[in-house]
């Protein structure tokens, strides 16, 4: 067995010694969630655990984000690794002993595991401090769910000295301890709208009098699910949900003065990203005007497109097929949903890939976002040696 081979079995029997304690963390963090923004104690405990492994430390996003360094013996690159830390709200079905005690909180979408998995990979290459030759960054980022945290991370001089970055996220998609990435866009972006129609309200029984803005809203919904259906390439990605609204709530009899519904835009490409929404814009001017009412239009951009740098998604292949075995790694098509990693990405080459936690025999099959949402736990120690082989591959070749 070569030295490279016989390095990735001593992480994985490191992080296998660890399963507990990684687990006992994962369900101490699901127990406290915290939403976005709102993450202090959250990063008080992740602060704690660096400082007793003898990991510098400085809390960003006014105390609810927390960077770590583990100092090599000499200066050179750097190498990040990163997780996000956010729950959504969401009230949990789960039932189980660490349930959430924040009604109405929930780690819903594994960001629960990947503070665990980070921290249990710090605990290795803390033990393995004297083979490092350069420095570690440990980024534990707030609000990824609201697209706000990575940005501020990085205006705050998360990246600083940083030459690459690795994030892991779960996947319900993947089967358990299974890695997938992919070169090039990996996530789309995606930007959050509001749209506010408004008409002249009245009576139900005589709708002639006014101007209906419920009607005109569900001609503009109607038509806006046209663009991508009729006006784009259809061998590009893009999608435009309508994901909330709200009309009247005075009476059954009384037609309202306005209508307001609202979603996400989400594309594959700058290009699309850039002409979406003037397309929406085109749209509403069209339908609102010619039933008489008016609009208002908000966009909110919040997350760009995720890409991989093509080197740095070489390396987490490779990585995880020495670690795991060819059989358990895949090439996945880039998936439709957002990350705010991508601000990362912009600064420096990284790669963003997914640690499968699907277990069908355990009924752990239910998507991120669900209130029983849930994770296949036994798939944490891989996650674990994922994060510090590819920090030590990157930094020492091995």
């Amino acid at each position: 067995m070569g030295f490279r081979m016989m390095r990735y079995r001593d992480i994985l029997d490191r992080a296998a010694g660890l399963k507990q304690t990684v687990i006992d963390l994962r369900r101490e963090f699901h127990r406290h969630p915290e939403i976005a923004l709102q993450e202090f104690e959250t990063a008080k405990r992740i602060e704690e655990i660096l400082k007793k492994l003898g990991i510098e430390t400085r809390m960003l996003v006014q105390g609810r984000g927390v960077l770590g360094r583990l100092k090599g013996e000499r200066p050179g690159k750097t190498i990040a690794l990163r997780a996000d830390t956010d729950a959504l709200p969401v009230r949990e079905e789960l039932g189980v002993p660490y349930q959430s005690r924040n009604p109405g909180v929930m780690h819903a979408c594994g960001h629960d595991a990947h503070m665990a998995m980070l921290l249990g990979a710090a605990m290795i290459l803390g033990e393995m401090r004297r083979e490092l030759k350069r420095d570690i960054v440990f980024i534990f980022q707030p609000a990824e769910e609201t697209g706000e945290g990575a940005k501020q991370m990085v205006g705050e001089g998360a990246l600083d000295g940083v030459d690459g970055i690795f994030a892991l996220h779960v996947s319900s998609i993947l089967e358990s301890g299974t890695v997938g990435c992919h070169a090039g866009p990996i996530m789309a972006a995606g930007d959050f709208f509001d749209v506010t129609i408004t008409g002249r309200g009245g009576h139900g029984g005589l709708p002639h009098l006014g101007v209906d803005p419920i009607v005109i809203a569900a001609q503009a919904i109607s038509t806006l699910q046209t663009v991508v259906s009729r006006e784009i390439d259809p061998v590009e990605s893009a999608v435009i949900s309508i994901c909330k609204m709200k009309a009247g709530e005075k009476a059954y009899n009384i037609i309202p003065d306005s209508a307001a519904f609202g979603g996400t835009i989400r594309s594959l490409t700058p290009e699309l990203r850039e002409c979406l929404p003037k397309r929406m814009k085109e749209i509403l001017d069209g339908v609102v005007r010619a039933m008489r009412g008016t609009y208002e239009f908000n966009l909110m951009e919040r997350f760009p497109l995720t890409v991989n740098d093509l080197q740095m998604a070489d390396r987490v292949f490779k990585v995880a097929e020495d670690l795991l075995g060819k059989e358990k790694v895949s090439d996945i098509k880039p998936l439709m949903g957002s990350e705010d990693v991508s601000y990362y990405l912009q600064r420096v080459p990284g790669a963003f890939f997914f640690l499968g936690i699907r277990n069908a025999k355990k009924g752990i099959v239910h998507p991120p976002h669900h209130p029983c949402f849930d994770i296949d736990e036994e798939a944490l120690s891989v996650g674990v040696a994922l994060n510090a082989a590819l920090a030590l591959e990157y930094l020492t070749g091995c």
